[in-house]
């Protein structure tokens, strides 16, 4: 069972790629995505067991060297964590919905996990600097309770850092809103 994430962020493509066959190379560890980001930076995220995650993370850092932008390990994930980054949650009906918008591809990782732990609430989405100038969001549902509940909680994880760009919560989504979600 898949029970940790790892994720390394470098300002080097081609060094990316090395790094990621080298994260690869290290541990029994699965990729969840490896490619370039806006605004010309790579990313690799992979998930599987702690000590896997961390050699393969140590291998990535030692391997990025002075292109490393940021690294990540988060144990004991949230089981919604994985389908959301791979967008392959299974919500349902969205009750209240909540998005978070981040500055940093970590931050909404750590965020996004942090949320799902807080309160009885679905991840819906985490996306992850493509298409998004190098930011990342995440989108959860749930009663308009536990959705603040637990969008405090994520927000709360990375305040220090003073990477959050907006949150909002909304009560009930028009229906066309909550087709175009799903």
């Amino acid at each position: 069972m898949n029970n940790a994430i790892g994720l390394i962020e470098l300002t080097g493509i081609a060094r990316g790629y090395k790094a990621t066959d080298g994260m690869l190379k290290a541990a029994d560890v699965e990729l969840i995505e490896a490619h370039t980001v806006c605004p010309g930076k790579f990313i690799a995220l992979i998930t599987g067991e702690v000590g896997d995650v961390e050699r393969s993370v140590a291998t990535g850092i030692e391997l990025a060297e002075h292109t490393l932008v940021d690294d990540l390990i988060i144990p004991n994930i949230h089981p919604q964590l994985i389908p959301a980054l791979r967008d392959t949650a299974d919500v349902g009906k969205v009750d209240a919905l909540g998005i978070v918008e981040f500055f940093s591809v970590a931050s909404t990782i750590i965020a996004a996990d942090a949320a799902a732990k807080k309160a009885d609430v679905k991840l819906i989405e985490v996306r992850l600097a493509n298409a998004l100038g190098g930011k990342g969001f995440f989108t959860v549902t749930g009663t308009i309770e536990a959705v603040n509940s637990a969008i405090t909680a994520g927000c709360d994880t990375v305040k220090e850092k003073g990477i959050i760009i907006e949150r909002t919560v909304i009560p009930r989504p028009d229906e066309t809103l909550h087709s175009a979600i799903l």
